[in-house]
């Protein structure tokens, strides 16, 4: 996701460049530079994203604890989104959401060989952020929000609703970034504003259903910092279903000629 066009689509696993040195062509080694560009620097700015959008989104969730109403947090997490997106949109796509890195990467928008990196970096910086609100905030506030984790299932006859839930929201989240950011037909400049938008509908939309997180960095990082695991598989279940939907739409229909499979 980025606001003209991502580094994470420019990535290549290859091991050397392609250099022009008069009328011929050689092949140069890659630099250490362009590595640390292409890769290293990338898995950093997701972790660093990542952490710094769960941290304001726990602390949103932990101030707003025992007041009625989601706007805060919602606010909170797509006014985040949205600004991180911008700063670390040229280096990594800004990402910063594993079903967001697995649609894109699907999607054509990424080399698949760092989709497990991203990942990793997502949650890591999850954890740093869940740390970093549990360490800024009221243990008795802490307590009461959960951390910041989702805790909006109560009974197992929930679960269903919310895994649709999620699923739902994160095909709407997801299908704005791809056709947004990602394919060259539709891309716009304004991909982070209308992210941060879409991000902040979707939780006042879903809220009291599944808490509207779209997100398993998000989920994760919390989770941890709160000990708390009850039903938190629908946070993994329910995303990673809405980024597959929007994968075969976007693939089978809605992509530009580069990206569809088919009627090409």
């Amino acid at each position: 996701m980025s606001v003209t066009e991502s580094k994470s689509e420019l990535f290549t696993v290859c091991g050397v460049d392609v250099v022009e040195s008069g009328a011929k062509a050689r092949e140069a080694p890659r630099s250490e530079s362009s590595v640390f560009e292409h890769y290293i620097q990338p898995c950093l700015a997701e972790m660093l994203g990542t952490a710094l959008f769960v941290f304001v989104g726990c602390v949103s969730v932990v101030g707003n604890a025992g007041l009625s109403g989601c706007l805060q947090p919602a606010l909170a997490h797509g006014l985040a989104l949205g600004v991180l997106i911008m700063v670390f949109g040229e280096i990594s796509g800004g990402h910063l959401n594993p079903a967001v890195t697995l649609c894109v990467a699907l999607c054509g928008g990424m080399k698949l060989a760092l989709l497990a990196p991203y990942v990793l970096a997502q949650l890591l910086g999850s954890m740093v952020g869940a740390a970093l609100a549990k360490a800024v905030s009221p243990s008795a506030n802490f307590s009461s929000a959960a951390g910041g984790a989702f805790d909006v299932v109560q009974t197992s006859g929930a679960v269903g609703a919310a895994t649709v839930a999620e699923m739902l929201m994160t095909l709407v989240l997801t299908l704005v970034v791809c056709m947004g950011a990602v394919n060259a037909k539709t891309k716009t400049q304004l991909a982070p504003l209308c992210i941060g938008l879409v991000v902040t509908a979707n939780i006042l939309a879903s809220a009291f259903v599944s808490g509207g997180c779209m997100n398993p960095a998000r989920a994760f990082g919390p989770a941890v910092a709160a000990k708390h695991w009850e039903h938190h598989w629908v946070y993994w279940v329910g995303p990673i279903c809405g980024a597959l939907l929007t994968v075969s739409m976007v693939r089978l229909f809605f992509g530009d000629q580069k990206t569809r499979v088919i009627w090409k």
